[in-house]
């Protein structure tokens, strides 16, 4: 099981670990408009599935932006997933100026984390973390990043879901 700390305190991560290699779980998550949503909402196309513990903190909020004006025009589909609310995440985007965001709440049933192993037990918070699946849902990249606080390997990942097309 991964290893992450936040703010240097040791966390532990609840749900089953992923592995590139692996075909990705399902999830069920809630879009900014309460519709629920899955992995199956997106198929046939390649995905950049950008977790973060808040989307309305700094780290999160450029980690979100850094993602959506790189990775936006390819062909495929960007996801942001968190804990926030959906209310609080449609705010986010209106105030951000992004009109192409997908922002999706795993609040209700914390389902994409438990399924995907990024659940914090002591923050009951999404660990950063980044996936990126091929059009058949095929985990082709992962990291979870070990200090929560840090950035995420940004061309490590965009190279992943760039190589796809």
């Amino acid at each position: 099981m991964t290893q992450v700390t936040f703010k240097g305190n040791t966390i532990h991560l609840l749900g089953q670990e992923v592995n590139v290699g692996q075909k990705a779980p399902d999830f069920k998550v809630v879009d900014n408009n309460l519709n629920s949503k899955s992995l199956a909402d997106y198929k046939g196309k390649k995905k950049l599935i950008n977790v973060v513990p808040s989307i309305d903190t700094g780290v999160c909020d450029q980690q979100t932006r850094r993602f959506n004006e790189e990775a936006s025009q390819e062909n495929g589909y960007v996801l942001t997933i968190s804990l926030d609310l959906p209310f609080a995440q449609k705010r986010w985007c209106a105030s951000s100026g992004l009109e192409n965001v997908i922002t999706l709440s795993d609040y209700q049933a914390h389902s994409f984390g438990e399924n995907y192993g990024v659940v914090m037990e002591e923050l009951q918070l999404l660990a950063r973390s980044v996936f990126v699946l091929n059009a058949d849902d095929e985990i082709i990249y992962k990291e979870i990043v070990p200090e929560g606080t840090d950035f995420p390997d940004f061309e490590s990942a965009l190279a992943a879901y760039q190589s796809l097309d």
